[in-house]
């Protein structure tokens, strides 16, 4: 094991309530954080080596609970800057489905690296575009996560709701759910890691109500409980999203989701705002993690 003392930093944040300004030793084959040092005291056992840290503020790393790297190679793109969410994604498909595994590899390197240099340790990533010739996209991404040494949480998602059938996506993007679901199982299978120090694990998520059906919100739901791993979608983003469901499924947005099995602690919402009270506290009151800000009541 070697070992290294981040030494008496400016500040230092741990997270509980130890007085650590000292600063900590760190096994750097594991990266694990060994002993707190009390201030004016030295480690109480020798250190590989020593790192001045008194110009620096030393922080738990930051976690990133939602994020579309793909999306990093648009989104400077003129034509869809500044405008609302569904005329974004029409705009977009079409872009998004000439994506290559090599694009891919590019965008996620580069949304990782990013988040790495802001001091982002832990990312989940929502992706759910697979179209001809990618389906080895969680593959790709597990690659670089690995290479890069960066924890994430990475996403299978999908899109099975096309315009022929009342959903956003056209029909090149959506996937046969039991594709999807083959899919799912084999990288949980193949990817998904457990207990202390995971650094990849696989979570399952359809992308939105009106891109994805309600059997794969269900059938997602099941496998999710079966291999006892994540779920994640997109949900109540905008007051259009709240309107289709109202429209598709006689139902507002936290109704659909208990409606599908979802309104439990083993799922995560991206983009979570447009709840009124009950809904809000209903879906926190399961577990449901939701975005932490909110729009004002909308809705009976």
């Amino acid at each position: 094991m070697s070992s290294i003392w981040l030494r008496n930093p400016l500040a230092i944040f741990t997270g509980n309530d130890s007085d650590a300004g000292g600063g900590l030793v760190v096994d750097t084959d594991s990266g694990t954080i060994t002993e707190l040092v009390a201030p004016g005291r030295s480690p109480t056992a020798a250190v590989d080596s020593t790192y001045e840290a008194r110009d620096h503020v030393v922080i738990p790393g930051l976690i990133n609970t939602h994020h579309h790297f793909y999306q990093t190679l648009t989104r400077a793109w003129a034509p869809v800057v500044n405008v609302p969410l569904f005329p974004w994604l029409v705009n977009l498909y079409p872009v998004w489905a000439r994506l290559t595994p090599r694009a891919l590899e590019l965008a996620t390197t580069v949304a990782m690296a990013e988040l790495m240099l802001s001091g982002c340790t832990t990312a989940a990533d929502h992706h759910y575009l697979f179209p001809r010739g990618m389906e080895d996209s969680i593959d790709i991404q597990v690659g670089v996560a690995r290479g890069l040494g960066m924890r994430a949480m990475l996403t299978r998602g999908s899109m099975t709701l096309g315009q022929k059938d009342g959903g956003l996506p056209p029909q090149h993007a959506v996937q046969d759910p039991d594709v999807i679901l083959a899919d799912s199982e084999r990288l949980i299978d193949t990817y998904h890691e457990r207990g202390e120090g995971a650094l990849v694990q696989i979570a399952l998520a359809p992308c939105s109500p009106f891109s994805v059906t309600t059997e794969i919100m269900r059938d997602s739901a099941t496998m999710a409980q079966e291999k006892d791993v994540r779920l994640h979608t997109h949900l109540a983003e905008t007051i259009d999203e709240v309107d289709f469901c109202l429209e598709q499924f006689g139902l507002r947005t936290v109704d659909y989701l208990e409606s599908v099995g979802w309104l439990s602690d083993r799922s995560r919402l991206g983009h979570g705002i447009h709840f009124n009270d009950e809904e809000f506290a209903r879906s926190t009151c399961s577990g449901c993690a939701t975005a932490p800000r909110r729009s004002p009541p909308s809705g009976p």
